[in-house]
């Protein structure tokens, strides 16, 4: 009998090697290969079997099909971020640092819907029964009707699922801990998290249980384990926010039945995660009259519109390389702001220390928060403070041209529900309200000349 072939994949990123090295030309990790038995390679359809392949049954584009049934968890924002509540059949992966509540938020759903009369189950790989128990009772759950499990053998889970009824919602937690006897490697590697996932979201799909699957986090904030896992499910939630802060946010990134970049905001307490149905106000509740260096912002996250504070701080710099440090925005946008403040407005920020910071832990990515950025380093700079009942939203250009960007009118109804009466947005602008006093600006030269009249005499 020939002797299996010995390969080495990296536990980072799932590259595969011949041999063994110190670091990973995929990824760049050091020390993360491990040694692994390669799998069969098919030799072809036409070469393993003289069996025909059955015919299949296609159909046409257009057609009716019957609404996707959903179980509400009872949590709104938990919905909300799944598209509408949890669908049958389908599998979710969330992920998360570790202590951001992953485990807490799929307790405290479970146990909605477990009220609700669907059987629920939570296997837990990493603790006991018992640890379960404790974080039940503290969090005031410990007389719902979830089944708990602690086990780690993957056969042995799914026949115990597989026996009697099945669940309608299963937990596993967390899927590094898992591990198949049919793989050689230990638990946590590619092999091994692959395997997993891939036999229980099989048993998703044939039972129609909904399953949800906990993912550790990389130090960059990326889901352990082979890309190819988030691909394989249908859902991919990511649980954000800084354990300094109170506030949490679960962010979908993947959603084939519902929308991506839907957020759900939590706040952390002493009976778990609560809801907060107005995220806006909550976010911009410690303002509290005119501040230097502070613009509210109003973005989009998904469909629902939310104002931030972003707040910056520009001083002078003591140092050869002025320094830069960024808290939940990108630090390369952040750069050419600076650059384009500098080159199109003549300001000089690349000799002073920058600090920015968009306040209570949220994290933007969309361009439109450029306009917000500028003006809380035009108004740190100049010492003038911003008006506070403004808003401030739009993509700046390298040309230093303000762009326009899009749902103009859900940002502004947002603004003007929580008292605000003026709103810096770009020209060109289609929007229907017109409660909202609105100074459109065309050019970035122009932020200056109404923030800081005087800053160039």
């Amino acid at each position: 009998m020939a002797r299996p072939k010995r390969i080495y994949v990296c536990n980072s990123c799932g590259s595969t090697y011949s041999k063994w090295a110190g670091q990973c030309e995929g990824c760049g990790e050091w020390n993360t290969l491990t040694e692994e038995a390669s799998e069969n390679s098919p030799t072809g359809l036409g070469k393993s079997s003289n069996a025909k392949g059955n015919i299949i049954e296609l159909s046409a584009l257009k057609g009716e099909d019957e609404a996707l049934p959903r179980m509400k968890s009872g949590i709104g924002e938990f919905d909300r971020v799944t598209g509408g509540g949890l669908v049958p059949g389908s599998a979710i992966l969330i992920g998360g640092d570790p202590g951001i509540g992953k485990s807490t938020i799929l307790l405290q759903s479970m146990s909605k819907l477990a009220d609700g009369g669907h059987k629920t189950v939570y296997i837990s790989g990493e603790e006991s029964v018992a640890q379960v128990r404790m974080r039940a009772k503290r969090l005031g759950l410990a007389e719902s009707n979830v089944e708990l499990g602690s086990e780690t053998n993957l056969r042995d889970i799914l026949a115990t699922l597989s026996k009697g009824d099945c669940p309608d919602v299963v937990v596993i937690d967390s899927i590094q801990t898992m591990y198949a006897d049919t793989i050689e490697s230990a638990p946590g590697t590619v092999a091994q998290v692959r395997t997993s996932a891939q036999e229980l979201i099989r048993f998703a799909k044939k039972k129609n249980v909904c399953v949800l699957l906990v993912g550790h986090v990389t130090k960059d904030g990326q889901i352990a384990g082979p890309r190819v896992m988030e691909h394989m499910v249908d859902t991919v939630l990511y649980f954000e926010g800084d354990r300094g802060h109170q506030f949490r946010i679960l962010r979908a990134v993947k959603n084939r039945f519902g929308g991506t970049d839907e957020i759900g905001v939590f706040e952390m307490g002493e009976l778990g995660l609560s809801e907060v149905s107005n995220p806006s106000a909550l976010f911009l509740g410690d303002r509290d009259g005119d501040v230097v260096g502070s613009a509210v912002f109003a973005g989009m996250e998904g469909s629902r519109p939310m104002l931030v504070e972003v707040q910056a701080l520009v001083a002078q710099s003591s140092l050869g390389t002025p320094r830069r440090a960024v808290v939940g925005w990108d630090s390369a946008r952040l750069a050419m702001i600076i650059a384009v403040l500098d080159a199109r407005c003549g300001l000089g920020l690349g000799a002073f220390d920058i600090y920015l910071n968009v306040a209570g832990g949220l994290k933007i990515s969309e361009p439109a928060a450029d306009l917000a950025v500028a003006a809380a380093l035009i108004s740190s700079l100049s010492g003038d403070p911003i008006a506070e009942e403004t808003v401030i939203f739009g993509e700046i250009a390298l040309s230093g041209e303000i762009r326009p960007v899009g749902q103009a009118d859900a940002r502004l109804k947002e603004a003007e529900k929580l008292g605000f009466t003026q709103a810096f947005i770009p020209s060109k602008m289609k929007f229907k309200n017109k409660k909202i006093k609105t100074a459109e600006l065309d050019q970035l030269i122009k932020l200056v000349d109404i923030i800081a009249p005087n800053l160039g005499e």
